[in-house]
């Protein structure tokens, strides 16, 4: 990464997804905005929606549309239990996938949990809205693979896709 795009700092909405959390039991969507703020990130919105397709698409969608929002991070759902759906109400969204992200999550993930890495259905890519590009990153649940995916995925190339997002620069 260049430095002058380590400082490209952006606007992240925060969506958790989940049938048994309240907000103020949120511990993962607590941990991605205390790691997007320590690195200079602004969190412009924070939400929880149950498990459910509509509802999720309805959000991310929605912010995917706003030119205020920069990133899109959502925890929760992405496992093999049936009422784990958020992949399935969000991929369509995409305009392409960021299919690294899954893929390094998951090799992470082995590393710490063992095999049952394999079971995560981690994504990334991004919504093009008009000349708006947004990065969308679908994380588990679970407050330990969320830091982990925050601390070395997530955080250290933030400033990089924004800048690629933005159209200064390729891939």
């Amino acid at each position: 990464m260049h430095a002058h795009e380590a400082s490209i700092k952006g606007a992240v909405a925060i969506l958790t997804v989940s049938d048994s959390r309240s907000t103020t039991e949120d511990q993962s969507g607590a941990i991605i905005a205390d790691c997007l703020e320590a690195a200079g990130h602004q969190v412009i919105h924070r939400e929880l929606v149950r498990d459910e397709e509509t509802e999720i698409t309805i959000m991310v969608s929605g912010w995917g549309a706003l030119l205020e929002v920069d990133a899109i991070v959502v925890t929760g759902g992405t496992g093999a239990s049936p009422r784990d759906v958020t992949p399935e109400a969000i991929l369509p969204l995409f305009s392409a996938k960021l299919s690294g992200f899954g893929e390094l999550f998951r090799h992470l993930s082995y590393e710490h949990i063992g095999s049952s890495a394999m079971l995560s259905r981690a994504d990334a890519g991004w919504i093009d809205e008009g000349a708006t590009r947004t990065p969308v990153f679908l994380l588990p649940g679970s407050p330990k693979a969320v830091a982990l995916a925050m601390e070395k995925l997530i955080v250290p190339q933030l400033g990089h896709l924004l800048a690629v997002c933005r159209g200064k620069k390729t891939i």
